[in-house]
């Protein structure tokens, strides 16, 4: 009989898969009106504040005041990493190759992971993870290769730069989750958030400063559509989907619970269809799958 604790953490790293697929398409929609930049701190300043309603309730404490020093660097570093730096990359590759494409290549985040973990914890990698790996990336190669038509019918490629950006973010989710890991221990996962939430926004805070980039975020505040996409995609994205996540690596082994976030590429697929109107070949149907299947035998888990 499964273990009641490891099957909450696979639970819940499915719940955080559905979570970012909402979360992708607001925030895609989001980007698209006021830019990706703005997009990124307003939606850690809502989070925060869902965050912290949540926390004041469930544990008497508005801010994470109860946490070591060591959990406070661990989490703020992961913060600057995954929310920083990884997704200012994905918001931007999000306008540049949209969300479908942008997420099947966070289908590298697990391998990516793998590695971070062989480099840091010295922790070996048998040919079947060697094999996930390869049929992961080839999933991601046979769908980003791909050429489409633009809006006046000519076929072309995706944008390299959007490719790349996207393959950035993956690499900052991965060392995210794994500074979250070694810093969060056994404390709360919704207290965890706001602390990388914290850093993340500051984060922000300082290159905006250094950019003048304050008046975009304003006016991107005035922007009412913008806003209630934004509202919407930080309860699914930060607030809901992050600690969720965080509460699925407590629970049960990254691996697996990044295995289980993996599947959001498939999930995407039917809303980008019908909200988008994009066209998804089979070509694109078959790498994704491959991608999944790949990352699938990269953990372990089994495919019949």
């Amino acid at each position: 009989m499964p273990d009641p604790t490891t099957l909450q953490g696979e639970y819940a790293a499915l719940a955080t898969a559905f979570c970012w697929t909402i979360t992708a398409l607001t925030f895609e929609s989001a980007s698209r009106r006021v830019g990706s930049l703005a997009v990124n701190l307003i939606r850690l300043v809502i989070a925060l504040v869902f965050l912290s309603a949540y926390c004041w309730f469930s544990r008497g404490l508005l801010m994470p005041i109860d946490a070591t020093g060591r959990a406070w660097s661990y989490l703020a570093l992961s913060g600057l990493v995954g929310f920083t730096i990884g997704d200012l990359c994905l918001f931007r590759a999000f306008v540049l190759i949209g969300a479908r494409v942008s997420l099947l290549i966070q289908a590298l985040v697990p391998p990516f992971t793998a590695l971070l973990g062989w480099m840091a914890l010295n922790e070996e990698m048998a040919g079947v993870e060697l094999l996930g790996m390869l049929l992961t990336m080839s999933g991601v190669l046979l769908v980003v290769s791909e050429k489409r038509n633009d809006e006046n019918g000519v076929r072309r490629r995706l944008p390299a730069a959007g490719v790349l950006l996207a393959v950035a973010a993956a690499l900052g989710q991965a060392g995210g989750l794994v500074l979250s890991k070694i810093g969060m221990g056994d404390y709360d996962a919704f207290a965890a958030t706001q602390i990388r939430i914290v850093a993340g926004s500051l984060g922000f805070a300082l290159l905006f400063t250094f950019i003048r980039w304050w008046p975009r975020v304003l006016a991107a505040c005035r922007d009412a559509p913008a806003m209630r996409r934004m509202s919407l995609g930080a309860f699914f994205g930060p607030f809901l989907g992050v600690s969720l996540s965080l509460l699925a690596v407590q629970h049960t082994k990254v691996g697996v619970g990044a295995t289980i976030m993996a599947i959001t590429p498939i999930l995407i697929i039917p809303p980008s269809i019908v909200i988008f109107r994009e066209k998804v070949t089979p070509r694109a149907i078959l790498g994704t799958v491959i991608a999944v299947l790949g990352v699938a035998v990269l953990f372990g888990l089994p495919l019949a």
